[in-house]
């Protein structure tokens, strides 16, 4: 009774100070009532086994959710992939947050781990060790005959000998640079155009022949990426539900100047409500207005990851196509409805006021979903306390961690599937033939298709382009056309005679696929007859972005035609925000040409082109200052390195600001201006709208809460000054310097401050 009278006490007490009230016990309104019954009811967090915490998850009727694999099988899965038999390769992240400080959270203690159900009953019941003593390994990706294995900061590609590793090649020393384990690249989707993209990150790779490509794409997302089944990727950072591409992901990247770019890094979902079935008071936040409802539940998406669109053919048909967002802040897996318009995607959530599965478990946290094999949605639940990561962690969430010993156990993890109710998935038969491989291209479970075509590129089955050539043009199924065409360019077996044939069919959304694949067989030879198809179908306005982004390999092969098509497409899609982008994609390094052609061809000043053209060259000019970084890496090294590692991250690596994510730090007013509030927002964060360079923004353009870093333990007052001087002379930015005593003057007027500032507050 006194522990209960004692956390009652103490709770409240930080409630009333971390909402700035000040006032005694007196002054307590219904919700603070409200609040700690709530409180007193979930004073504890027990530890549950795996078969009685699916009895604290309520789902959609009609399903039902199964153990796959527990503890000691599975320990801290951060993600999954499945392999030809079946079996789970998981990506165990052991080391994560052993403690709200992070104590020996650099341990080697990750693992690349098999898991394999022998007695063909849906459990795992072996566990092999493919690799171990990992340092918070974060993806893997099969490939041929082996593994691409993602840990900070390098990729490695590890040959897979029996399932012991063999030979290993580095093929990205810099793959996780910087960041943290929060912010740092992770995914390794291998898409349906056979590039393996990535989440919080800028690039993509390729095995070809025994090199490995490395190109510059899209940047996307913040933890997990998925497809569907035209390809076109999904992802989302941490408050956003989901994030998505309009068009396949291979298109644009090429002009670094350009950020931003219409049709990529678009809101599919804009709704980011959530609804948990219990309180849920261990959020970084929850102390601050509007994070929790009066019941203490999460009111929007906090820690969003592991998106999927499911393509499996094991749920009921009204799920095909959805995509799914794990929450593990709130204990939840939300389900949203996509549609097509045009080219351009939208969803909504499936459910107001629901889930499609949430759990009363605080230690449930699903981080990675997959359609497996035989077509049920996998889960793969990290189930341990700590979530946040030590560089942002509050205060507050510290004693949410203590209150209910959230700390242990650390040994503890599940898998799960989620299938029709009474119906157990059924193991599908690995393929043993080539003509086997072709026929599961057809397989109504887009995994099986996937893994198919995959399969067919890693063992080189060129003679299969006969039969794979006969599913392109008689599939009568758009997606499994795409799958054979797709697959034809893998085995490098794709001709223009192939493209031209898709180009010549009905099916609109065939020919943008076809369009995606051209450059893999443009040449000399053909250039001419296919920019004479490329004038055709740019003038179809759905088509029109995707020939425009073909502009720099057209152009690099016929200069003429390629000016000729870029000319035509301005005069035509100027005012168009996708055609536009993919204009300025092509105008790599004579930007400021373009723009004084189109000025005098048309001088409105509000042309979508022109503004996005001006948007690029303002970009260019602020990345010109690298001789002036360089000297204030040397100089402030401490402060350059939390740059990289915190900042950069929403930021942006040129200070310019990261859509979705957050404004600019270039020539911001925020960090030119006034010493001590600038202090105040890196110490203690800040939330809700905030003017940059005269514009207002807000969620949902970007996150709207920035956290602050003055609790953690990672940053003395000296590092922190360092910093502040870094971001008050980069770039263009001319601000006097921040001192460690500048610090601990502003910690010292707001002693005890836990919520975030506004920027209200900060401009009195």
């Amino acid at each position: 009774m006194q522990r209960i009278h004692y956390f009652i006490t103490t709770t409240l007490s930080i409630a009333l100070f971390a909402c700035g009230q000040g006032e005694q016990h007196k002054n307590r309104n219904s919700r603070q009532q409200d609040s700690l019954a709530m409180r007193e009811q979930f004073a504890t967090s027990p530890t549950l086994d795996a078969n009685t915490a699916i009895s604290h998850m309520k789902y959609d009727q009609g399903l039902e959710v199964q153990l796959v694999a527990a503890e000691p099988m599975v320990v801290a899965p951060v993600a999954m992939t499945f392999d030809e038999r079946g079996r789970m390769w998981v990506v165990e992240m052991t080391g994560f947050m052993p403690d709200t400080v992070g104590t020996g959270e650099d341990k080697p203690d990750g693992k690349i781990v098999i898991l394999e159900d022998t007695t063909g009953d849906g459990v795992m019941d072996k566990r092999t060790v493919f690799l171990d003593s990992l340092v918070l390994p974060r993806a893997v990706c099969l490939i041929e005959n082996g593994v691409l294995v993602a840990t900070p900061p390098q990729l490695w590609f590890i040959e897979n000998n029996n399932d012991k590793p063999g030979k290993r090649t580095l093929v990205d020393d810099q793959y996780a640079a910087g960041g943290n384990v929060e912010h740092q690249p992770n995914g390794l989707l291998r898409a349906m155009d056979n590039w393996i993209y990535n989440a919080k990150s800028d690039r993509r790779y390729r095995k070809a022949g025994n090199k490995w490509l490395k190109e510059t794409t899209h940047f996307r997302g913040q933890w997990g990426i998925t497809q569907d089944n035209q390809g076109r990727v999904y992802y989302n950072n941490n408050s956003e539900n989901l994030l998505g591409d309009y068009f396949p992901p291979g298109l644009g990247g090429a002009n670094p100047q350009q950020q931003n770019a219409a049709g990529f890094d678009e809101r599919i979902v804009p709704d980011n409500r959530t609804y948990p079935i219990h309180p849920t008071p261990g959020v970084n936040r929850g102390y601050m207005k509007g994070t929790l409802d009066d019941s203490l539940r999460l009111v929007n998406f906090t820690a969003a990851c592991g998106p999927l669109i499911y393509r499996g053919n094991l749920l009921p048909a009204t799920y095909q196509g959805n995509a799914f967002v794990a929450e593990p802040s709130a204990n939840l897996i939300k389900r949203n409805i996509l549609s097509d318009s045009s080219y351009v995607v939208k969803g909504v959530q499936a459910y107001q006021g629901k889930e499609f599965l949430a759990s009363t478990d605080e230690r449930f946290r699903p981080v990675d979903l997959k359609t497996g094999p035989d077509g049920a949605l996998y889960i793969a639940d990290m189930y341990r306390g700590i979530l946040q990561h030590k560089t942002y962690i509050t205060g507050y969430l510290k004693n949410e961690v203590k209150m209910r010993s959230l700390t242990q156990p650390l040994n503890c993890g599940r898998i799960y599937r989620v299938v029709p109710a009474g119906k157990q998935a059924a193991k599908p038969a690995v393929p043993n033939s080539p003509a086997a491989l072709t026929e599961q291209l057809k397989s109504p479970n887009g995994a099986q298709r996937d893994k198919a075509q995959q399969l067919i590129i890693d063992q080189q089955l060129v003679a299969l382009a006969p039969a794979l050539r006969d599913l392109l043009v008689n599939g009568h199924d758009p997606v499994i056309q795409t799958h054979a065409l797709w697959t034809l360019e893998g085995l490098q077996q794709l001709t223009i005679e192939d493209i031209n044939g898709v180009w010549k069919a009905s099916d609109a959304a065939l020919k943008i696929q076809a369009l995606a694949a051209l450059p893999a067989v443009l040449n000399g030879s053909n250039i001419n007859a296919a920019t004479v198809a490329l004038d055709s179908l740019s003038d179809n306005p759905y088509l029109a972005p995707v020939v425009a982004y073909l502009l720099p390999v057209v152009t690099k092969l016929d200069k003429a035609n390629g000016s000729k098509l870029e000319n035509k497409m301005i005069k035509a899609y100027a005012p168009n925000r996708y055609v536009a982008a993919a204009l300025v994609n092509n105008a790599t390094n004579r930007e400021a040409a373009l723009l004084k052609q189109v000025i005098a061809w048309n001088p409105d000043t509000t042309l979508v082109l022109r503004r996005q053209l001006e948007a690029v060259l303002k970009n260019a000019e602020n990345k010109a200052f690298a001789k002036k970084m360089e000297e204030l890496r040397k100089t402030l090294p401490r402060g350059y390195k939390i740059f990289n590692t915190v900042c950069q991250t929403c930021h942006g690596k040129h200070g310019e600001g990261i859509a979705s994510m957050a404004p600019p730090l270039n020539e911001s007013n925020w960090v030119n201006g006034n010493k001590k509030a600038f202090i105040s927002i890196v110490l203690y964060g800040l939330t809700g709208p905030v003017e940059v360079h005269g514009k207002l923004y807000k969620a949902p353009e970007i996150n709207g809460d920035m956290p602050g870093i003055g609790g953690s333990d990672e940053f003395n007052d000296a590092d922190i000054a360092q910093l502040l001087t870094f971001l008050r002379s980069a770039w263009k930015n001319k601000a006097d310097k921040v001192s460690a005593a500048d610090i601990q003057q502003v910690r010292k007027q707001f002693n005890g401050r836990q919520k975030p500032f506004t920027a209200a507050e900060l401009s009195n």
